[in-house]
C-alpha cells in the first residue's frame, strides 16, 4: 500500500486527517436524512465530537418518521436541528463509536386522517420541540486495526474496510395522540448496518477518492395509541451510496444516491403501499481548521410523480467541533 508519511510533508497533514476523521464521527444519522459520505472513515481511538446539524426539509412524508410513511395529498414543511455527542474507542482492538444525537425543531402541514384505509378528513397541523434521542454504536470489522498512537493515523488507508453498526431511538419525543403529526413518533424503533468504504488509488490528501455503501434495515415497533387507532410498520431496506473525491487537502465533495424499499404501514390492520423510492443528493465539505467542519448537503427524490410516491427534498448544514487528548497536547508542545 501507499504510505502516506513517505511525503516529507505528510506527518502534519496526517494530524489533520485523523482530527477531521474524529470530526466527522460525531455526525449521527438524523431518523429522515441519508448518512453523509466518509462518515465511517477511522481516526485515533479516544477522540471526541460535537456536532450542530441545520436542516430545511420538504415533502408528503413527516421527516421526524424514519419509515418515511407517505400521506397521499399531504404537504409537509421543516425546519430541524439535531446537537449530538460521539466518543471513538477502541474494542478487541479495533475501531469502535459510540455516539447519541437529539433532534428538535418545528414541523407544520396539512396532515390526513385515515381510518380503516380511507381518508376521512385533512387539517392544518403543527408540532415543535423535541423529537427522539438516537443512539448509535458502530465498530469495524475488517479494515486497519484501531488507531491508538499517531504513527497509526499516519499509516491508516482505508483499504476495504467493514463495520457493522447498530441504532436505537428511544420514544420520549413530544407526542400528541390527538393529531398524526408530531416530532416523537411513540415507538421504538432502529436499525441495523454494514457501512463499508473502498479506497480508490493513493491516499493522499487532496487525491483521496472512495465508494461507499450503507445497506441497512430499519426496524419498528407499533404506536398503539395513534390518533386513536394502532400503526404497524414493516421492516424498511435503506441502501445508501456515495462517490466522494478530494478537490485539495481541506475541501472534498461526494454525489449521493438512496434506495428505500419496504416500511408498508398498517393502520387498524388496513395495510397502505410499500416503499420503492430513489433519492440523489450532493455533499460538500469543508475543514475550516484542525478541530472544525463543515458541510453543505442537498437531497432529493427522483421517482416522485406519483400520487403515493416519497416525495422529499432537504438542505443540511453541518458543524462538527472535535477534538482528542493526543493531538491537543502535540500542539500545546510546538507552542512551548
Amino acid at each position: 500500500m501507499n504510505q502516506n508519511h513517505a511525503n516529507p510533508c505528510q506527518p502534519r497533514a496526517a494530524l489533520r486527517v485523523a482530527a477531521a476523521a474524529v470530526i466527522a464521527l460525531g455526525l449521527c444519522q438524523s431518523v429522515q436524512a441519508q448518512v453523509p459520505g466518509r462518515f465511517y472513515w477511522k481516526s485515533l481511538s479516544g477522540g471526541s465530537a460535537v456536532p450542530l446539524i441545520f436542516e430545511s426539509v420538504s415533502g408528503n412524508t413527516n421527516p421526524f418518521d424514519s419509515s418515511h410513511r407517505v400521506s397521499a395529498g399531504a404537504e409537509f414543511d421543516a425546519t430541524m436541528a439535531m446537537a449530538g455527542y460521539a466518543q471513538t474507542f477502541s474494542l478487541f482492538d479495533r475501531s469502535a463509536m459510540a455516539a447519541v444525537i437529539l433532534p428538535m425543531g418545528r414541523l407544520s402541514g396539512e396532515a390526513t386522517k385515515v381510518v380503516n384505509g380511507a381518508s376521512v378528513a385533512s387539517a392544518q397541523q403543527s408540532a415543535s420541540g423535541f423529537g427522539d434521542p438516537m443512539l448509535e454504536f458502530d465498530i469495524n470489522l475488517i479494515g486497519p486495526k484501531a488507531q491508538k498512537t499517531i504513527p497509526d493515523a499516519v499509516r491508516y488507508e482505508p483499504g476495504f474496510s467493514l463495520d457493522v453498526l447498530a441504532d436505537l431511538a428511544l420514544p420520549i419525543g413530544e407526542y400528541d395522540s390527538k393529531q398524526a403529526l408530531n416530532l416523537g413518533q411513540n415507538r421504538w424503533y432502529g436499525r441495523i448496518g454494514a457501512p463499508m468504504v473502498m479506497q480508490i488509488g493513493s491516499w493522499v490528501p487532496g487525491r483521496r477518492t472512495t465508494f461507499e455503501l450503507l445497506p441497512s434495515a430499519w426496524i419498528f415497533g407499533d404506536n398503539t395509541n395513534y390518533v386513536g387507532q394502532t400503526l404497524k410498520t414493516d421492516p424498511l431496506f435503506q441502501l445508501d451510496a456515495h462517490l466522494t473525491r478530494d478537490f485539495n487537502e481541506t475541501l472534498w465533495g461526494s454525489l449521493d444516491a438512496s434506495w428505500y424499499n419496504g416500511g408498508k404501514a398498517t393502520i387498524n390492520g388496513v395495510a397502505g403501499d410499500k416503499r420503492n423510492d430513489i433519492a440523489y443528493g450532493l455533499t460538500i465539505g469543508m475543514q475550516i481548521n484542525p478541530n472544525t467542519s463543515l458541510t453543505f448537503g442537498y437531497k432529493s427524490t427522483a421517482n416522485d410523480s406519483g400520487t403515493n410516491d416519497m416525495r422529499l427534498d432537504s438542505f443540511m448544514i453541518t458543524l462538527i467541533s472535535g477534538w482528542h487528548p493526543i493531538i491537543e497536547g502535540s500542539r500545546r508542545l510546538k507552542g512551548e
